[in-house]
């Protein structure tokens, strides 16, 4: 069984002229996990796996695998396997010729090609030409090309692109078992619940700079987690609550309690003979957190020269505004949570506040907001064009396209109208205002 070797990224740069692709990204991929590898589009992850493949030569930096460059290793085919395009083959070529071309070219048993069509499924068609293939059995193609060599280490751009549900879940399985090997598995993806449910590390950057690392069970603060329960008897469970202590918040989907766990507040209704018809732990999901980490909003300490934003700052004005109107069963910890029920102020009812809070709409801190210019005219004012002013017009062609047709300038003289305006004077008649119209003899039918 192949040994996994750690992958470390040492203050990886890129630059192409004054853009700087990946810039200064240290991280560490430890093999026996599923490590996901995250970031919006143009963030500079295919810049980094292929400076890790030796693709690409970094500006300054390195980037080794088990301590060595991938341009150093004997054996490269042996020691990693990587896929990072679906669309590297002849499409004259058959799947089984493919692979027996890699083999060849890296001294590896012909008889391996027939293992791995095998393992991915593609023992079938082994002898179809590439160019008939559909995108999801490339993917299967560029998949057994990776594990030709037997290789302890896996670099995967986007594996589950084009494939079906049955083959998302196979892939996520396979992947599964192949850490479990001891195998050191790396692969990117914009399938953030599918990443949720098959890596146990993350790599996220954002700007070519890293911007989490770690478990992703450590992408959250514990405090940011809720306890929401119900009940067909809401006063009784709320009587229980005020009983022990616990403060809640009341809300149409039931009572959310923070720093409590559910075991814990199943078995104090349990006890107290109060059926629930709700219990379970919510947070901020995977895409919440994504979006807050890649824009700026959420710092992570493990970023490496990440720094708070300043007050007054974009992302620091967001912050507050994202913890008052986000959704309270996902707000951060530092959110204000409105209506909080306490033992103390159980007994002396408020009437200026309702028993039952509305929840608050979702949040829009990440929305660009456009400011309108000082200089815009009031509604009014556009409402009511000029006399003088040209007429836009528009011509309806067979295909149902509107074509908007502008008004004719005026230079020196009587201004004429496009041919295909249609108003009420014929195309080529000059435009009222200008000329009087000449009439013209009527054609005989």
């Amino acid at each position: 069984m192949p040994d996994g070797q750690v992958i470390e990224l040492a203050g990886l740069t890129k630059r192409f002229g004054a853009v700087a692709a990946v810039d200064d990204l240290t991280a560490r991929i430890e093999p026996g996990r599923v490590t996901g590898f995250l970031g919006p589009n143009g963030a500079g992850k295919t810049t980094s796996l292929r400076m890790l493949l030796g693709l690409v030569r970094p500006t300054s930096g390195t980037a080794t695998i088990g301590g060595r460059r991938f341009t150093d290793l004997t054996s490269p085919l042996q020691t990693v396997g990587a896929a990072l395009e679906a669309s590297s083959f002849h499409p004259g070529r058959s799947a089984a010729n493919h692979l027996k071309v890699s083999a060849r070219a890296a001294r590896i048993p012909t008889t391996r090609i027939d293992e791995v069509l095998g393992l991915v499924g593609l023992a079938d068609v082994a002898g179809r030409r590439v160019g008939g293939f559909s995108l999801g059995m490339r993917q299967r193609l560029g998949l057994a090309t990776a594990l030709l060599g037997d290789p302890g280490v896996l670099v995967l751009d986007e594996p589950t692109n084009g494939l079906d549900p049955e083959g998302i879940r196979w892939m996520r399985s396979l992947l599964r078992h192949l850490a479990e090997e001891g195998r050191t598995v790396l692969i990117s993806s914009h399938l953030l619940a599918e990443v949720q449910q098959t890596v146990d590390a993350l790599l996220i950057i954002s700007g070519g700079r890293l911007v989490f690392q770690g478990g992703i069970e450590d992408l959250a603060d514990p405090d940011e987690f809720a306890t929401v329960v119900d009940s067909p008897d809401r006063a009784a469970l709320s009587r229980v609550l005020d009983e022990r202590g616990i403060d809640y918040q009341l809300l149409r989907n039931g009572f959310t309690i923070r720093h409590h766990e559910p075991v814990e507040i199943g078995g104090l209704a349990a006890a107290s003979g109060i059926a629930l018809s709700h219990l379970q732990s919510k947070g901020a999901s995977l895409e919440d957190i994504f979006l807050e980490l890649v824009s700026g909003v959420r710092v992570h300490a493990s970023a490496g020269g990440g720094t708070v934003p300043d007050a007054g700052s974009p992302a620091a004005d967001a912050t507050p505004a994202a913890a008052s109107t986000g959704d309270p069963d996902h707000a951060p910890a530092f959110s204000a949570e409105p209506a909080l029920r306490t033992p103390s102020s159980a007994g002396a009812p408020d009437l200026t506040e309702p028993a039952l809070s509305e929840e608050p709409q979702p949040s829009t801190a990440l929305v660009a907001v456009v400011t309108p210019a000082r200089n815009r005219p009031a509604a009014s004012e556009a409402a009511a064009p000029s006399p003088d002013a040209p007429r836009q017009s528009y011509a309806v062609a067979s295909t149902g396209v509107i074509d908007i047709v502008p008004p004719a300038h005026r230079i020196d003289g009587p201004a004429v109208r496009p041919a295909g305006d249609l108003d009420d004077t014929s195309p080529g008649v000059p435009a009222s205002g200008s000329v009087p119209a000449q009439s013209s003899p009527e054609v005989p039918r």
